[in-house]
This record gives C-alpha cells, structure tokens and sequence, in this order.
C-alpha cells in the first residue's frame, strides 16, 4: 500500500475522531455511515445488541448520555498497510447513567487502542481494547 493510502487512513481516522468529539449525534450518526462499511465487523464484545454501524451509533450515544462532554484524544496514530492504529485517552464527566451507576459528577479518564482495516478508504473490520478496568475503578464499582 502507498504512502498516501496509509495517509488518507490516517485522515479518515482524524475526521471520524472530529465527529466524534463534535458531541453532536446527527454529525457522529452521518460520519459513521460515511467512514465504516455497511457490513463493517467490530471486533470487540459490547452489550449492545446491533451489528456494523448501527452497532458504533447505539455505543456512542451510550456513551454520550453517560458523558455529554466526552473527549478523545488520539495520542499516536500508526498506519501501515490496510491497518490503522490509535492509542487513546479518553475523558467525560459522568452525567448520566452508565454500567448501571447513576450520575456522580465525576471526570472519568480511561485508555483505549483500536485498530482499524480500511478497505477502499472505509473501516471493514475493528479490534478494540478499552480499559474498563479504569472505569469501573473510577465509577467505585471495584476497589481501587
């Protein structure tokens, strides 16, 4: 793959990570449909009970009612072939209900890794590590 596919991927990462951070659902819900594949395959166990984008819709605005002001900042980005990989630290104050805890007006901060294949210049597949050990921590669901 060229320098400048791995470029582009590392550019549709930065838009899709915008939209993201916008905290506006119409903007998230559009890139989604833009940047993933219709039958997009998330590779990481989630509870919600979706598939390809609908699935990346229903998690954000999951994660946007328990953190309104969620922020992610991608702390390295590595694209190499048809894979792109960032490294994340994500922060949100805790305003609604998540994991089964009511709000606690807590900032929240957890790391995250994804990897992404990218197949004429939109996600087919990802694989997803989010530290939920943190969260839960921070939530007070397990000892510190």
């Amino acid at each position: 793959m060229s320098s400048t596919q791995e470029a582009d991927n590392k550019a549709m990462l930065r838009r899709l990570n915008e939209a993201l951070n916008s905290g506006d659902t119409g903007i998230i819900s559009a890139t989604i449909d833009e940047v993933f594949h219709s039958d997009v395959l998330i590779r990481t166990p989630l509870k919600i009970n979706a598939s390809g984008p609908e699935l990346m819709k229903q998690l954000w605005a999951v994660l946007l009612r328990a953190f309104p002001d969620l922020h992610v900042e991608v702390e390295d980005v590595i694209a190499e072939g048809d894979k792109v990989v960032s490294r994340n630290t994500v922060n949100g104050t805790h305003q609604g209900e998540y994991m089964g805890v009511a709000p606690t007006a807590k900032a929240i901060t957890w790391n995250e890794i994804f990897i992404g294949r990218i197949v004429d210049g939109r996600v087919a597949e990802t694989w997803g590590v989010v530290d939920v050990a943190s969260q839960m921590r921070q939530l007070g669901l397990v000892p510190a």
